[in-house]
């Protein structure tokens, strides 16, 4: 008996414990972490109080998102976890990444280490991306790259004392590095709208220039004055003249900084940063068993890893079959999959256990739309009309969510029919709610172009064109814009075709006509 006791004992202690995973939700973050209750809650501050910061900073008071348009983020695991989840290879080099969607904005970090001193890299990375996403929805400024990066890299190298206070620019010493193999950086060079932003040294001198513009004597409103004459129409040279005065002084004061150390930062006291309460659950088992396949579907999927995924989900619906959680988990499993008819069914067993489970509207919805392309010609103003009821049902959940909006406006133009003015009111008030999703303001040019509104289409365009990271389509939207600025006001323009040309032109030399712009 003692033995069989014993045996007993070993094979319990072997089974890995089922996990905990919670939930944290706030203004601006929903965090979902299988970590301790009270790491989790403390990490969801740290991000409300770095909002309020980026707030105090810039001076910028930004509306409280609806609930489905905060970003929500997961804590995935160790380094390798997450580079597999981006890449699908264990060995990349990445430390966490952020999709802005709107209605769907998903970040992904390794698991939560609460740290009151240096950050790790992944909670930089995370801050440094949510940098982004702030600014963006503070102003539709398209902004050049070595100002987007470098105020990112400026908020990101933060710190969070037990004080509940906030450091703002701590040296970024994720970036010695880059200074060490970038020595010869120059102002010009950064900004310089051809230069090649994807390396490590234009983001550390970014955060250089952007630092010594905020702290250095004698340097006091140039940044603002800098904003300023681009929003006007100045060239990055000509603003960075106007606003910074001779830029081989600049270079030289630069150079020099970077011999000292740059100790300059904000402490941002915990009276002057204010933020709203934070709710904690636990998630149900069911839910907690899923969440890992949800993170996999939430990232993005093909549809080959779709089916690869689904029955998995479909195993775990098996075991909890009246979990809405996992019920509209395994609605979003089968639209992506493509079984339509199958989504539909799980998301209204959601619905009907729980009728507060968004998700299972928007999976229902979609799969409804997809449906109704198909439908017959007779039948397919019907169809559509159903399709808009899980999107009408979400909207009265939620005012502001912005998928019924965009859909909405689809509903017109998937059946070929011309948009009503409502229908395009509301395509511009859901791109307003979620300025971080580009190909929603893409969509929302071509609305524009088409009625006529040419420059409104440009300026809609322009943070596109901007991106860093944007890569082909970034300079083909660069290029649709100056085409732009020979049209005439008021005659409609089609910019899905002036995108077409312009790959057309970069299949051929791309610099070539990046230099006759200039």
């Amino acid at each position: 008996m003692r033995i069989l006791a014993a045996f007993i004992a070993a094979f319990t202690l072997a089974v890995p414990a089922r996990a905990e995973w919670y939930e944290a939700s706030s203004e601006h973050f929903v965090v979902y972490a299988d970590d301790k209750a009270e790491d989790v809650e403390e990490f969801t501050v740290m991000l409300e109080r770095y909002h309020a910061a980026l707030e105090f900073l810039t001076g910028r008071d930004i509306a409280t998102p609806s609930p489905s348009n905060r970003v929500t983020i997961f804590a995935v695991g160790n380094q390798r976890k997450i580079a597999k989840l981006a890449t699908g290879k264990s060995s990349a080099n990445i430390a966490g990444f952020y999709i802005p969607r709107a209605g769907a904005s998903r970040a992904f970090v390794q698991d939560i280490r609460i740290s009151h001193r240096e950050m790790r890299f992944s909670m930089t990375v995370l801050l440094h991306e949510y940098a982004h996403h702030f600014l963006i929805g503070a102003s539709r400024f398209s902004m050049p790259a070595w100002l987007r990066e470098g105020s990112a890299e400026f908020f990101a190298s933060a710190r969070f004392p037990k004080d509940g206070s906030v450091h703002i620019d701590r040296p970024a010493y994720h970036r010695a590095g880059d200074f060490a193999y970038s020595a010869d950086y120059s102002v010009r060079e950064l900004l310089d709208p051809r230069t090649n932003p994807n390396n490590g040294g234009f983001y550390a001198w970014s955060w250089a220039l952007y630092h010594h513009l905020n702290f250095a004597d004698g340097r006091a409103g140039q940044l603002s004055a800098y904003w300023r004459a681009l929003a006007g129409g100045s060239n990055p040279y000509r603003a960075a003249e106007e606003a910074f005065g001779d830029l081989d002084v600049l270079q030289s004061e630069l150079n020099a900084s970077r011999k000292k150390r740059m100790a300059s930062f904000y402490n941002l006291k915990p009276g002057s940063l204010p933020i709203g309460p934070v709710a904690i659950r636990r998630v149900s088992e069911g839910h907690a068993e899923v969440l890992p396949l949800v993170i996999q579907s939430q990232r993005g999927v093909d549809r080959e890893e779709a089916l690869e995924l689904l029955p998995e989900i479909q195993a775990v619906a098996a075991a909890y079959p009246g979990d809405p959680w996992v019920l509209s988990a395994l609605a979003e499993a089968e639209h992506d999959a493509g079984n339509y008819d199958a989504s539909i069914a799980a998301a209204d067993k959601a619905i009907a256990n729980n009728p507060a489970v968004k998700n299972a509207y928007v999976q229902k919805g979609y799969s409804m739309f997809a449906l109704a392309s198909d439908a017959e010609a007779d039948a397919m103003d019907a169809a559509y009309a159903d399709a808009m009821q899980p999107f009408s049902a979400l909207n009265a959940l939620e005012n502001d969510h912005p998928l019924p909006l965009i859909f909405y406006y689809r509903s017109y133009t998937d059946r070929g029919e011309s948009p009503s003015e409502l229908a395009r009111t509301a395509l511009e008030q859901a791109a307003a709610l979620a300025p971080f999703d580009q190909g929603l303001w893409l969509q929302t040019a071509i609305m524009q172009g088409r009625e006529g509104k040419v420059e409104l289409a440009g300026l809609s365009l322009a943070p596109i064109a901007t991106d860093p990271h944007g890569g082909k389509r970034a300079k083909a939207i660069s290029m649709v814009i100056a085409e732009l600025e020979n049209r005439t006001e008021g005659e409609p323009v089609d910019i899905p075709e002036m995108i077409d040309a312009a790959y057309d032109i970069m299949g051929g030399s791309v610099s070539a006509q990046v230099a006759s712009d200039d």
